[in-house]
């Protein structure tokens, strides 16, 4: 049983670290900083909804997957890094939603969609669960045991909950610093999220160049 619990505890503070809702929660509050709180909380349920799916499918079936269309790691490293880099190079530009003063229903509609594809990209993937989480879940579930299998996920599922109430307590945060605060987060979250981006991308250049020099 302690050897159970020691290995669960584990996978949970690898999956925090690798996913830290702590730093996750200012990039969150970036890019739905002209949300209004319901809108915030869709998103974020909407967003860890497909990181957890998409950590699931990994977990269950991974290595097959990557296989089967002839995907590296490193590859994956690189598509993601570029993804991350230009979304917070916009958000560094001050990018966001154009907003009208009387919105048409169909309008808001569309307004409403657009604001929601935020949590598939970039919040589910890559910043969730992107290529370092896709890895390290991976790699807990490697074993091929159900009973790593179980623990990985339910670590996870564990861990996106957290998140949910990090990101959604952030509402708090948005109201206590005002538009002027929150612009200033989302230029700052923006050079945060393209740091990552690049750094990200050298992970991937560096794992291919290791991976031709092997070979």
């Amino acid at each position: 049983m302690e050897s159970f619990t020691g290995h669960a505890l584990s996978v949970f503070m690898g999956f925090f670290a690798i996913m830290n809702p702590v730093a996750n929660t200012p990039v969150f509050l970036g890019l739905t900083a002209e949300d209004d709180p319901g809108t915030r909380r869709k998103v974020a349920f909407k967003a860890l909804l497909i990181s957890a799916i998409i950590i699931v499918v990994f977990c269950a079936a991974g290595k097959l997957i990557f296989t089967a269309f002839g995907i590296t790691l490193p590859a994956f490293r690189i598509t993601g890094g570029i993804l991350v880099a230009l979304v917070g190079f916009h958000m560094l530009q001050g990018g966001g939603h154009s907003t009208v003063q009387h919105p048409s229903d169909e309008d808001k509609e569309k307004s409403l969609s657009a604001e929601l594809d935020v949590a598939v990209t970039p919040l589910a993937m890559p910043i969730l669960a992107g290529p370092g989480t896709i890895a390290t879940a991976m790699n807990y579930a490697s074993e091929g045991t159900m009973t790593g299998f179980v623990i990985t996920v339910s670590a996870f599922l564990l861990l996106c909950a957290i998140t949910y109430v990090f990101f959604v307590s952030g509402e708090r945060l948005v109201m206590y610093l005002g538009d002027n605060g929150v612009k200033v987060i989302t230029r700052l979250m923006g050079l945060i999220l393209a740091v990552i981006g690049v750094q990200m991308l050298i992970q991937g250049v560096g794992g291919a160049v290791a991976s031709f020099g092997s070979s």
